[in-house]
């Protein structure tokens, strides 16, 4: 081969190797939230689905977090968009640094909502993990005023564990968390529940009105 030839062809193959290189970097983009930078509701998706089958294959428990953000409207509506953008990436930032396990997942949901995928977590596991997560949130101690008093930014937390079998799928343990999520609410908010109504943290000092 010529020496034409031959740089020809390394310069194919650097180029080949770059344009791989800028094909992966976007496909990270889009699994990531563009506001808060940690993973989007379409990688959540694809790893729930990815560890859901993994479960099931090896017998063991998959848990998931989903977790709301107390008066998010109200807190936009009094502080205005811009300190609600902010409030977002702290909330995210806290989420995300609290969970160290690399195969865990932590995933903006949507809106003020978020996620978080536990493989090979029980229920008991889960749900302390889910109130350090609360308390954590609850430390930033992000003013929010808007309802009643000196009041603190709060999140509520549900909690599902399911053994994947068969008969059941990812929906099955989202419904399973978003119900325990909405109970949470209901019942008074900052404060963490699980699916078979376990309460973990039942707050009496709660400052906001329902």
């Amino acid at each position: 081969m010529k020496l034409r030839e031959r740089k020809l062809v390394r310069l194919v193959l650097e180029r080949t190797h770059q344009l791989e290189e800028a094909n992966r970097a976007l496909q990270r983009l889009s699994y990531l939230d563009g506001l808060t930078g940690i993973a989007n509701r379409r990688r959540f998706e694809e790893v729930l689905d990815i560890e859901w089958r993994r479960a099931r294959r090896v017998g063991v428990p998959l848990s998931l977090i989903m977790i709301d953000i107390d008066y998010f409207k109200a807190y936009n509506d009094a502080y205005g968009h811009q300190r609600g953008d902010d409030c977002l990436k702290q909330v995210a930032a806290t989420l995300s640094n609290s969970i160290q396990r690399a195969g865990d997942l932590v995933a903006r949901y949507g809106g003020e909502e978020f996620a978080v995928i536990l493989p090979e977590i029980d229920a008991n596991n889960a749900a302390e993990m889910a109130e350090m997560l609360r308390e954590r949130v609850e430390s930033l101690e992000i003013p929010h005023e808007s309802l009643s008093g000196d009041c603190v930014l709060t999140i509520s937390v549900g909690v599902a564990t399911i053994y994947p079998q068969k008969d059941l799928s990812t929906i099955s343990l989202l419904s399973a968390a978003d119900q325990a999520l909405y109970r949470a609410k209901f019942e008074g908010r900052n404060q963490v529940l699980i699916s078979d109504s376990f309460h973990l943290s039942n707050r009496t000092d709660f400052k906001f009105e329902l």
